[in-house]
């Protein structure tokens, strides 16, 4: 199991080192399929992603991202970046594994406190949502779904009646382990269904005839502060988009408020075989390809 973030896209880069707390460290390993040093430090990268569970580690295939790899001044492989509040604060070109642990040691921001940290072997997947795409029906003009994303006051409230449709994709696929949702109690989710890989996004008719992966009955112990509802780990094992239908809230209230969802899980780590470019490439001891 790894922990280790694929990027897929250039945006996706910048998003991903730009949108971190101050105090968080981003590792970015400069890869490619076809340097054998790459490939030998995998797998430390990738258990380093395990034992540092409050960094974000991240890779970059510069054959697919070529873009990325320029724009980042990469010209030897591998290279792993030091990244904080979107500013690059340390470089490493080599496969040396003591130099990369003597980094992330340097560098690293303060362990996470609280419910995040006690989900062993798992993270917050957050960073593996695709932001731009979450969808919400019967949603209120004025508390939109964005504002679940996001660590502040603002909230998410249905509007004409309690029920709420959301629709979380993720950039590449994972596995869920549990679910947090934030919220007052008096306007918090009672009753959830849910479900994965949708094609489209669902109707409130779909929802309530469509067969759901699991039904979920909140009650006002799961939403103290500490508090994680498990899901049926099983059954979330390769998930590209996760749905949630709100049948109702605690009190019975006309609408319902959500401040925050946060999914804990690991992402599905991929290999991709396919015929990659004879473009010249340095390796970080000098030789070429």
């Amino acid at each position: 199991m790894s922990l280790v973030r694929s990027i897929a896209s250039h945006p996706d880069y910048l998003s991903l080192i730009s949108s971190q707390p101050p105090t968080k460290l981003v590792v970015v390993d400069f890869t490619a399929a076809w340097c054998g040093p790459c490939q030998q430090i995998k797998p430390v990268f990738a258990d380093y992603s395990k034992r540092f569970t409050h960094v974000v580690f991240a890779q970059v295939d510069v054959d697919q991202l070529q873009e990325t790899a320029q724009h980042a001044g990469v010209t030897a492989m591998p290279t792993f970046q030091f990244y904080k509040a979107g500013n690059k604060i340390g470089e490493l070109k080599g496969a040396d594994p003591a130099a990369l642990l003597n980094l992330i040691k340097q560098h690293q921001g303060p362990a996470e406190e609280g419910p995040s940290a006690a989900v062993s072997g798992h993270i917050d997947l957050s960073d593996f949502i695709s932001k731009n795409q979450v969808e919400c029906l019967n949603e209120n003009d004025k508390h939109t779904v964005r504002n679940i994303l996001e660590k502040n006051d603002a909230y998410l409230e249905s509007d004409v009646d309690e029920q709420l449709i959301i629709s979380i994709p993720f950039n590449q696929a994972v596995k869920l382990h549990s679910i947090k949702i934030v919220a007052d109690k008096e306007t918090a989710p009672r009753t959830i269904k849910t479900f994965v890989n949708q094609a489209t996004t669902l109707s409130f008719d779909d929802a309530e005839s469509r067969p759901e992966v699991e039904t979920i009955e909140l009650a006002e112990r799961d939403y103290e502060a500490t508090s994680i509802v498990g899901l049926r780990f099983v059954k979330y094992q390769n998930v590209h988009s996760f749905t949630l239908f709100v049948a109702d809230n605690l009190s019975g209230s006309e609408t319902t408020r959500i401040k925050q969802i946060i999914l804990y899980g690991t992402p599905v780590e991929t290999t991709k075989i396919s015929d990659l470019k004879k473009v010249e490439h340095t390796h970080a001891d000098g030789s070429k390809h």
